[in-house]
């Protein structure tokens, strides 16, 4: 059924096809197609403008037209569907790097491929991006999600990574001391505002430097007004749990 309403049209002569208004799009109402940014379909798009912001070339804006309603069961069924399906190789176009994708995590039964080790761990990642500064608010994978935010050398000091911290969960995983600290304030304000999170572990190094990680979180906690169940585990440089820590709500 099409009524009057507000949403996203595109301007073919401006796109250049980057890519970089697929993340911001929680709903997955636009993605490149031959080069150029595309709505999918017009029941997808919510009309909001989440992606407005994100065009190096202002090819975006919001109009009111006749278009088919917005549907947000169509969406929910449409994120599924994308979900389940496997991406082989980069996408379509824009860096590979922050184009958002949902995938199921390996279970012990996955076949080995040629040249890999029978005995090779098992990958409990569940989306892509995982850089702080890649992830955007509206990704899906973050809506009631379980977060783990560790600081960027814990995988590779913690052998146990994925089974111990990051099974179930997702992450986001950054560096507060080379990165902007900022700016991951403002980006974790706005995904406790509106992601609704379930809880968050927040995984360190014993440096001195990733102390500013869980201090980035609650900055972020209290702006959001927010209360959300945390703990915070410290790993040593050789890779043992030196002591976790539960903050009550």
């Amino acid at each position: 059924m099409k009524v009057m309403r507000k949403i996203i049209e595109i301007d073919d002569e401006r796109c250049d096809g980057c890519g970089e208004c697929v993340p911001s799009c929680a709903e997955g109402a636009i993605e490149v197609v031959d080069g150029k940014a595309r709505v999918v379909a017009e029941k997808y798009c919510d009309g909001l403008g989440a992606c407005l912001g994100e065009c190096p070339n202002g090819a975006l804006r919001i109009v009111d037209r006749e278009a088919e309603d917005f549907d947000e069961e169509a969406v929910e069924a449409y994120l599924k569907e994308k979900a389940e399906k496997p991406v082989d190789g980069p996408l379509a176009c824009g860096c590979p790097s922050s184009q958002i994708q949902t995938f199921i995590p390996e279970s012990p039964a996955t076949e080995t491929v040629a040249g890999d080790s029978p005995s090779r761990g098992v990958s409990s990642l569940s989306h892509w991006p995982v850089q702080i500064s890649l992830v955007p608010p509206t990704a899906p994978f973050l809506k009631g999600a379980d977060l783990l935010i560790a600081a960027d050398c814990v995988p590779v000091a913690y052998p146990n990574f994925h089974q111990d911290f990051l099974k179930g969960k997702v992450v986001m995983v950054g560096c507060p001391k080379f990165d902007d600290v900022e700016g991951y304030i403002t980006k974790f304000t706005e995904i406790f505002k509106t992601a609704d999170i379930h809880t968050i572990t927040i995984v360190v190094m014993e440096v001195p430097c990733c102390s500013g990680l869980p201090l980035i979180v609650k900055r972020a906690l209290e702006a959001s007004r927010k209360e959300i169940p945390m703990e915070e585990v410290v790993i040593r440089a050789r890779g043992e749990i030196l002591k976790r820590k539960r903050y009550k709500v």
